[in-house]
């Protein structure tokens, strides 16, 4: 669990409860002691620049390449992308997903909300989906695959390989389905 901003304890509390053994990571060497990685919601500026801070950006882009499962939510999905839209000058990603996505594509905290996302990988019932200043997937490379989308066809939820993405919050509703989904990719890895 990447913890350098955001909410990361909330998915580390998610973890645990479903019996992985979830640390925090801020540092080279605590990352090279995990199999997986979760990169949180936040502020992806804030989380790009101390991840160069704290040494991590490259490290980071190693285990990536290396094919480690990871998973980002909302600011973590934009970590994780290749290209960002209406990025700040000079803000940087980890990369390794073959997609494009705008940053705060709903716009301010004040137009956060909820919705129901049908994800047939996750099976019935609905996944109750928290927007909070979210991302919007824009386009997706062939390898990418969407695995949730919004009614009106906007893409929130993605996967290329051992990369998992959420445009929103699933550590705040109490449905562990992603983090289970996620957890059985680290299985898998390992």
């Amino acid at each position: 669990m990447l913890a350098l901003q955001g909410d990361f304890r909330e998915h580390l509390a998610v973890l645990t409860s479903l019996g992985a053994d979830a640390v925090p990571v801020k540092r080279p060497s605590e990352l090279q002691a995990v199999d997986g990685l979760i990169i949180p919601g936040g502020e992806s500026t804030v989380m790009d620049k101390l991840s160069r801070l704290f040494g991590l950006a490259e490290p980071l882009k190693e285990a990536i390449a290396s094919g480690m499962p990871v998973y980002g939510t909302c600011a973590g999905l934009i970590m994780l992308s290749d290209t960002v839209r209406d990025s700040n000058e000079g803000q940087q990603t980890l990369g390794g997903f073959d997609i494009v996505v705008r940053r705060n594509a709903f716009g301010s905290q004040l137009d956060s909300f909820e919705t129901d996302l049908d994800v047939p990988a996750l099976g019935e019932p609905p996944v109750h989906a928290v927007f909070i200043r979210a991302p919007v997937v824009e386009s997706l490379g062939d390898a990418v695959s969407a695995l949730a989308t919004l009614a009106d066809g906007r893409v929130v939820a993605v996967e290329q390989g051992n990369l998992l993405g959420t445009s929103f919050h699933p550590e705040m509703t109490g449905d562990t389905r992603f983090h289970e989904y996620f957890l059985a990719k680290v299985r898998e890895r390992r």
